[in-house]
């Protein structure tokens, strides 16, 4: 590549992407500091990739380096959605220990950690957008480590509760950030079988939970549910100090060109992914993105709500599990965390068939339509779970109703976890696909109704089982699902044309 020479030292050339068009492009093309596809005119002062090959650019990784850096980012999603659980099963021990009997505070106390997850990636992504994504997990592991720490010596419910909403914040990080980070390294061809990796935590982490925090709250007390938590998170984040490297593009090239400053003393070198905004403006634009996203991309909105309620179900799921092993089959603590397997089981086959099948559907889908690759390739496998979703609600609450042999609730909740697997592959990566460069606000946004939902819907659903029955509190469930089935398969069809200056 050409280079720029100041005071007798090399600077570093590479084909720019044009100001002009990143200001313009269609977000949803998928341009991204990483793909130079669009060759212009050598400027000797843009410091870009040292050629295609570059070892720096993290799509040129090498296989071992990318399944660790996978591995990492997977390893703390799984524990920060495990922590949103964990402590579930001892609920009653903590409303006993600290003399409260109100059941709606009880349920707020395990969905109090979602609001965390609500606001925290409106943040979040935004930042990791300006700064990087490592810096970010670094942070926001230790700040997590700290508040499980805090919510394991809580004096009272009122520190329990702002200890866990803190937690919450700190935990989102992986969630907000993980896809992006998977998008940074890894091409879309193969992207499928890696986000099936990284969606596996947020959907048994929650699942585990309960059945570690089952029998930790029988031999020990509800506060060691915390205390683990807080250990293992501990051993990742020192972990990720040690082996985890910066995947975003625009963070490389920005410390790479300061650098060379450094090195040359050439203060017009500028990256080859900078849009020539101050940080302020960066900011700006940045911190609104994802609600833009939210509010003003019809597609966006409706896998996000789509995705919101299947996730909601889980938590309702949760809040009644107890209720229902506890006081009708006659279940112990720590064996009720064991029910909880059905989903867990359901969610590993619902793994195996989205992660096994949406990379070669979306070849297939490619090459049938003219080798033109696109995002809406990745949603066929929504259509599993608007079937498999509302089936495993209606064995759940009837077979529970009609107080049958404890396992049929259990197989309806394992059809509940292969649609919540399906749906949650299909729409993350349409997502990522999408909005590659922007595609931790794309899964900002999702996350912030997703947990919303996780959230309130518990606190909801608690009263509506208590007061109407097992059964019609998950056939009322059902019903509404049925309905919003028909307008999820109705996506498939929805594609985005704004351009890309509207979101930026």
């Amino acid at each position: 590549m050409a280079a720029a020479n100041t005071n007798g030292r090399p600077g570093t050339s590479s084909t720019p992407i044009p100001l002009a068009d990143t200001e313009t492009k269609d977000i949803e093309a998928g341009s991204t500091s990483v793909d130079l596809d669009e060759p212009a005119p050598q400027d000797p002062n843009i410091v870009g990739w040292d050629g295609p090959d570059d070892p720096a650019n993290p799509q040129n990784w090498t296989s071992g380096k990318k399944a660790m850096t996978v591995a990492l980012v997977s390893s703390i999603t799984f524990v920060t959605p495990l922590a949103s659980s964990i402590f579930a099963p001892g609920i009653e021990q903590v409303m006993a220990e600290f003399d409260s009997t109100n059941q709606e505070l009880a349920s707020f106390i395990v969905s109090v950690y979602l609001l965390g997850y609500c606001f925290g990636p409106l943040v979040i992504a935004p930042l990791s957008e300006m700064y990087g994504r490592l810096h970010l997990y670094n942070i926001c592991n230790v700040m997590f480590v700290v508040f499980n720490i805090a919510c394991a010596k809580a004096p009272n419910l009122s520190g329990l509760i702002v200890f866990r909403l803190l937690a919450g914040l700190a935990g989102c990080c992986p969630l907000a950030l993980g896809a992006g980070s998977l998008a940074d390294m890894i091409s879309q061809e193969k992207r499928g079988a890696a986000m099936a990796s990284w969606i596996l935590g947020p959907i048994l982490g929650p699942i585990i939970g309960p059945i570690a925090g089952g029998y930790l709250t029988e031999a020990k007390s509800w506060r060691w549910s915390f205390w683990v938590v807080a250990m293992v998170a501990g051993v990742i984040t020192v972990i990720n100090f040690v082996f985890m490297s910066e995947t975003y593009a625009y963070t490389i090239l920005k410390h790479k060109t300061e650098k060379l400053q450094k090195e040359t003393g050439n203060l017009k070198l500028r990256s080859s992914a900078d849009t020539g905004r101050t940080p302020k403006e960066l900011f700006r634009f940045a911190i609104v993105r994802p609600s833009k996203m939210l509010l003003f991309s019809p597609i966006v909105f409706l896998l996000s709500l789509y995705m919101a309620i299947v996730y909601g179900y889980l938590y309702l799921i949760f809040t009644a599990m107890p209720l229902l092993f506890e006081h009708q089959y006659g279940f112990s603590t720590g064996a009720v965390g064991l029910s909880y397997l059905g989903i867990g089981v359901g969610s590993v086959v619902g793994l195996v068939i989205a992660g096994g099948t949406s990379d070669k559907l979306s070849k297939h889908l490619t090459k049938k339509n003219g080798g033109k690759p696109k995002p809406e390739y990745r949603l066929p496998v929504l259509i599993i779970a608007s079937v498999t979703v509302p089936l495993g609600l209606f064995i759940y609450g009837w077979t529970a109703e009609k107080n049958t042999h404890w396992m049929l609730p259990i197989l309806g909740t394992g059809f509940l976890g292969v649609g919540m697997i399906c749906a949650m592959m299909g729409t993350s990566v349409y997502l990522v696909d999408a909005y590659v460069q922007y595609a931790a606000s794309a899964m900002s946004a999702s996350t912030v109704l997703r947990s919303l939902m996780g959230a309130l819907l518990p606190l909801a659903g608690g009263g509506n089982v208590r007061q109407a029955g097992i059964r019609m509190g998950h056939v009322r469930a059902r019903v509404y699902r049925s309905g919003h089935d028909s307008g999820a398969n109705c996506v498939y069809q929805i594609r985005r044309e704004v351009p890309e200056q509207e979101l930026i």
